[in-house]
C-alpha cells in the first residue's frame, strides 16, 4: 500500500516565541533554525517581517535550508490595494519561500477585531493569497479561530477556508486558537471541511489550553489533513502549541499512523530527537522536563522491583517504544547495563574506538553519574563530554596548566563622567613547562577570563585565533546566594563549527572558567594541537 505523506510546520520562531518569559535573539534563531531543519520539518515559520528589528533582520538574509523558510503575516487590510498595504509589501518583498497569512475565520471577530464586512474579508484572503503566489512565494493561510467560528457560522468559516484554497493556497490551517476545541469535536468538524477543501491541502493549528493539542492534531490527521503545525516542547503562548516533539515519534512509531503515513524525517532525525529536546530547553536556559513523554529523562525509568525485573527480562512489558529509537535510554535502579550502553552509543557516534568490556568504561560511567548529580548535563555540552571521554581513556593531552587566575569588578567613573562597570582579569598559565602570565579587559568577569586567557597561550596560540565566544548562559541550581551554578558557553570558530562547553560550580566566575578552558581545549584537540 502507498504511504501518503504528512508535513510538518514549525512555528516555534513565531509562535512559539511568544511564550512568557522567552525571547530570541537573532543568532537564537539561526541556530534553532539550523536545529530544525537538521531534524528534517518542511516548513520552518521565522517570524513576522516588519513587526520587530530582529524579525525584519532575519528575513533579509538568505537562508541555506532544505526546509520551506516561512514568513508570516495579516492579510491585505480592508479598504487598501495590495499596492497601497506596506505591511502586506514588506511580507511579500522579505527572502521566504513560503508565506502564511492569518486572517479570522469567525465573523464575530471579522465585525468585532477588524471591523469590516464578511465580504471585505474574503476579498482580502484572496487578492493576498495570490499576490503572494504572483511573488513567487508558496502561499498558506491560518484561519484563526476557525473551530469556534465554525461552531458559530460554520457556513462563514468554510466561506474563508474556501477563498484561500480557489486562491490557489498550498494550506489552509484550520486554527483552534483558544486551545478550547476536545478531539472528538476537531475529527467531526475537519470530517465536514474535507467537503469543501481536500484534506491534502490543509493543516492543524492546535493549541493546548485543554492539554489536548497532541490529542486534536492527531485527531485531525485522521479526519483528513495533511499538514500539522506545532513547536519544539510545545512551546506557545498560554498554556503552548502542540508539541512537535510528542507527535513526530508518535506518527513515526505508533503502527496505526506508521503503516500509513510517511514523514521527511530519517530513523536518525528521530534519534536525535532527545537532544535536540534537550538542547533547545537547554537554549531558552529552563531544565527539561523529566516526565516529557517520550524524551523526558524519567520517560523510561523504573525503580527497583518487579517492573524493573520484568523489564530486564523483556523490556516491551513495560515500554511502549524502544527508547534508543528516540535517542533517549532505560534506566533501571537495579542494574547499569543501559546506562553502559548509552556510554558506548555516544563514543561511536564521536568516532572514539573502545572495546566494549574495556574497564575505563565502567569508570567513565561512575564519573558521568558523579558529575551529573552535582549539576552537570552533557546532552547539552557534547564537547565537555567528548573531552571528559577522552581523557579518562587517555586520548587528550594536558596541552596547558592553569596555575591561578584572579578577576577584578570595579564599577568608576570614566574620562567622560560616565558610570561605567570594567572587569579585569589576569590569568597565570603554565604551557610546555613555562609561565606565562596574561591579562584582560571585559565588559563583564567572564569576558574578561576569556580574553587574557586566549592573550597568550605559547605555542596554542595560533590555534585558538578565531575562537569566540558565541553565547553564555547561567542556570541556578541551589537556592540562595551560596546556590551551585551550571554555566554553559557556546563557542565558534571562522570555519563556522560551534560547540558547547559546560562547567559547575558554586562560585559563578569558576564555574564560567571551567567552560571556558574546556571550550579551548576542545578547539585545539580537534584542531590537531601538537602535545606538549
Amino acid at each position: 500500500m502507498s504511504m501518503e505523506r504528512l508535513y510538518l510546520f514549525d512555528t516555534t520562531l513565531r509562535d512559539g516565541a511568544q511564550t512568557a518569559g522567552v525571547d530570541f535573539s537573532l543568532e537564537d534563531k539561526l541556530q534553532i533554525a539550523a536545529m530544525l531543519d537538521g531534524l528534517g520539518v518542511d516548513y520552518i515559520e521565522g517570524g513576522y517581517p516588519g513587526a520587530n528589528l530582529s524579525d525584519s533582520e532575519l528575513f533579509s538574509k538568505e537562508h541555506n535550508l532544505k526546509a520551506k523558510f516561512t514568513a508570516f503575516g495579516m492579510t491585505k487590510r480592508a479598504g487598501r490595494s495590495v499596492e497601497n498595504d506596506p505591511g502586506l509589501q514588506e511580507i511579500l518583498n522579505a527572502k521566504a519561500d513560503a508565506i502564511c497569512f492569518v486572517a479570522k475565520a469567525w465573523d464575530y471577530h471579522v465585525r468585532v477585531a477588524l471591523g469590516c464586512s464578511n465580504e471585505d474579508n474574503l476579498t482580502g484572503i484572496s487578492q493576498s493569497i495570490k499576490a503572494a503566489i504572483a511573488a513567487g512565494k508558496e502561499a498558506l493561510l491560518d484561519c484563526e479561530h476557525f473551530f469556534d467560528g465554525y461552531k458559530a457560522n460554520p457556513e462563514y468559516a468554510l466561506e474563508c477556508a474556501k477563498a484561500a484554497f480557489d486562491a490557489g493556497a498550498r494550506w489552509v490551517v484550520l486554527c483552534d486558537t483558544n486551545g478550547g476545541t476536545l478531539p472528538n469535536e476537531v475529527r467531526q468538524i475537519v470530517s465536514e471541511v474535507v467537503k469543501v477543501v481536500p484534506g491534502t491541502h490543509l493543516g492543524i493549528h492546535a493549541h493546548n489550553d485543554t492539554e489536548h493539542a497532541v490529542a486534536n492534531s492527531l485527531a485531525a490527521v485522521r479526519a483528513g489533513v495533511r499538514q500539522i503545525q506545532g513547536t519544539l516542547n510545545g512551546l506557545g503562548e498560554r498554556c503552548g502549541n502542540a508539541n512537535l516533539i510528542s507527535i513526530i515519534p508518535t506518527l513515526m512509531l505508533k503502527s496505526e499512523y506508521a503503516d500509513r503515513f510517511d514523514l521527511n524525517i530519517s530513523a536518525d532525525g528521530l534519534a536525535g530527537l532527545t537532544q535536540v529536546s534537550r538542547a533547545f530547553d537547554e537554549l531558552l536556559n529552563r531544565s527539561p522536563e523529566i516526565q516529557a513523554p517520550y524524551v523526558g529523562a524519567s520517560a523510561f525509568a523504573t525503580s527497583a522491583g518487579i517492573h524493573a525485573s520484568a523489564i530486564m527480562k523483556n523490556p516491551d512489558t513495560y515500554e511502549h517504544v524502544a527508547p534508543e529509537k528516540i535517542g533517549n535510554m532505560r534506566r533501571l535502579l537495579v542494574s547499569d547495563q543501559a546506562g553502559r550502553s548509552n556510554i558506548m552509543a555516544q563514543l561511536e557516534r564521536l568516532g572514539i574506538a573502545v572495546e566494549k568490556d574495556d574497564p575505563r568504561i565502567s569508570t567513565l560511567l561512575r564519573v558521568v553519574k558523579e558529575r551529573e548529580a552535582i549539576g552537570y548535563a552533557y546532552e547539552v555540552a557534547e564537547a565537555s563530554f567528548e573531552l571528559l571521554a577522552r581523557r579518562t581513556l587517555g586520548s587528550v593531552p594536558e596541552y596547558f596548566e592553569i596555575a591561578s587566575y584572579r578577576v577584578m569588578v570595579e564599577r568608576r567613573y570614566n574620562a567622560k563622567g560616565e558610570l561605567v562597570t570594567v572587569s579585569e582579569a589576569t590569568v597565570k598559565a603554565v604551557v610546555d613547562g613555562e609561565v606565562t602570565f596574561s591579562a584582560g579587559e571585559g565588559n563583564g568577569p567572564v569576558n574578561a577570563l576569556d580574553m587574557a586567557l586566549r592573550r597568550d597561550l605559547g605555542k596554542y596560540s595560533r590555534y585558538i585565533a578565531d575562537l569566540t565566544l558565541i553565547d553564555y548562559k547561567v542556570r541556578v541550581l541551589t537556592g540562595g546566594t551560596d546556590a551551585v551554578t551550571r554555566v554553559l558557553v557556546e563557542s565558534g570558530d571562522d570555519q563556522g563549527n560551534r560547540w558547547f562547553t559546560i562547567g559547575v560550580s558554586p562560585n559563578i566566575v569558576d564555574a564560567s572558567f571551567h567552560a571556558l578552558i574546556d571550550s579551548v581545549t576542545y578547539k585545539l584537540h580537534r584542531d590537531g594541537a601538537p602535545p606538549p
